[in-house]
């Protein structure tokens, strides 16, 4: 990958790789999950701080070593382990229960998940045997041009009987060009003591595909967004233009919403019925209620009320809460502030670290003056309020309910209810003073 970060944290549709095989371990009814990792990688710990336990492998020695580091942790003596690697994201529970299911109804010692791939460079190829079932994998550094010809794949996926596979992984030897413990060396090894050894093949080879690179990372969220946009037409949302439409896997949409080109949608973002989302619009971890428009807009960590109206050219940052019909509106920046039901914020302003009634009005260019060079403070903006244009807030303030700001004031001191502020310098006009300016300037080229 190229990277700092560990593979398994890569994100695909906006969640790490491990979180995919995780979850579909948990789906397809694992009991007991247990990452083998190294102790550098403590952002990995992190991601699951409950739902799996750990095993660690300081040294790399191949994926024999790696299952065998994870057999004083491993709880299950009896039954069936699966060991599954983590750069394959798109394993499906239905497939892992498939492959779980094909191992007990033949009672099998060791089930390998297989694929037919076009093109199978890199990985391990499964050598048949006359009865069908595996004679052995080799891998791609050690296979002759007959077996790099093989089409059928090892995915890297196996069940195994848990009663004895680790007596089998202590058998092991590292006479390869690797130099490694390989997990599939325990396949003729289980053979030689007439186990059963069988293949399961995957009917679909996209499921099975690893990420090695950034490239396979982007066919991979290919592959992954259109199964997701898929998913939420045929559960009644409309996508107007697919192609240019972004949707993470942990997003909810409602029916009848209609999504416009351009739209990004992240994290865990919630969009309720009959909303109107886009064009170019990018949403992240925010929720929508129902029959809400947002278009033109950055939306993150931010709360948006029924019926309520943002864009175009609208950021609403962390924090943010617009109430039912409320508007934000052209070039208006909300942040960590709560916008009362059918208040309207309609142009050019930025509100921040406040609290905004019902039925308030805010004028272009008006700003809240929230920093004072040491902390945020807030502005309260009662029921019914009227800001006029160009006003600046200085926090802390409040406006009383009714209360209306003359437009060009900036006001500092709290307004009471009802009461009319205005705070402006005395215009003067200067009379003659264009004509006078355009002679010095005159008189001053001539010095030149």
């Amino acid at each position: 990958m190229k990277s700092t970060r560990p593979k398994v944290l890569h994100k695909l549709c906006g969640r790490p790789l491990i979180s995919y095989i995780v979850d579909a371990a948990l789906a397809a009814g694992a009991d007991d999950i247990v990452l083998v990792i190294n102790s550098d990688m403590t952002a990995v710990r992190d991601l699951f701080p409950d739902t799996v336990r750990y095993a660690y492998q300081e040294e790399q020695l191949g994926t024999g070593h790696a299952l065998l580091a994870a057999e004083e942790v491993v709880q299950a003596k009896t039954g069936e382990i699966l060991v599954l690697c983590g750069d394959t994201p798109l394993l499906s529970s239905d497939l892992l229960e498939q492959l779980v299911a094909a191992h007990r109804l033949k009672q099998a010692t060791a089930t390998v998940l297989t694929a037919q791939l076009a093109d199978p460079y890199g990985y391990g190829r499964i050598v048949r045997s006359p009865a069908g079932t595996i004679e052995r994998i080799v891998e791609e550094r050690d296979a002759t041009m007959a077996e790099k010809a093989i089409t059928e794949i090892n995915s890297g996926s196996y069940c195994f009987a848990a009663s004895t596979i680790f007596s089998y992984l202590k058998k092991l030897g590292r006479h390869n060009v690797q130099g490694e413990y390989y997990l599939t060396d325990v396949l003729p090894l289980m053979q030689a003591d007439a186990k059963l050894v069988q293949p399961y093949l995957a009917s679909d080879p996209d499921l099975i595909k690893g990420i090695n690179t950034r490239i396979h990372l982007a066919e991979a969220e290919a592959w992954l967004r259109a199964k997701i946009r898929e998913e939420h037409m045929l559960a009644g949302v409309t996508i107007m233009d697919p192609a240019s439409t972004f949707i993470d896997a942990g997003v909810c949409i409602g029916p009848d919403t209609v999504i416009y080109p351009f739209t990004v949608l992240e994290g865990r973002t919630s969009i309720g019925s009959g909303c109107t989302i886009g064009p170019s619009v990018q949403i992240k971890d925010s929720i929508i209620k129902d029959k809400a428009r947002v278009h033109h807009a950055v939306v993150c960590q931010a709360e948006i009320g029924e019926k309520a109206d943002v864009g175009p050219y609208t950021h609403l940052r962390p924090g943010t809460v617009l109430a039912a019909r409320a508007r934000a509106g052209t070039f208006v920046e909300i942040k960590k502030s709560h916008i009362g039901p059918d208040s309207k914020v309609p142009h050019m302003a930025y509100v921040g670290d406040a609290k905004l009634g019902c039925r308030t009005n805010i004028g272009a260019g008006t700003i809240t003056c929230n920093y004072d060079g040491e902390q945020k403070q807030v502005t309260v903006v009662e029921d019914d309020a009227f800001v006029g244009s160009n006003t600046n807030l200085v926090a802390p303030v409040r406006i009383g309910r009714g209360a209306y700001i003359g437009a060009g004031s900036t006001i500092s001191k709290d307004v009471p209810p009802g009461a009319l502020a205005i705070e402006r310098a005395q215009q003067k006009n200067i009379e003659g003073w264009v004509e006078k300016r355009k002679r010095n300037a005159l008189l001053r080229k001539k010095k030149e």
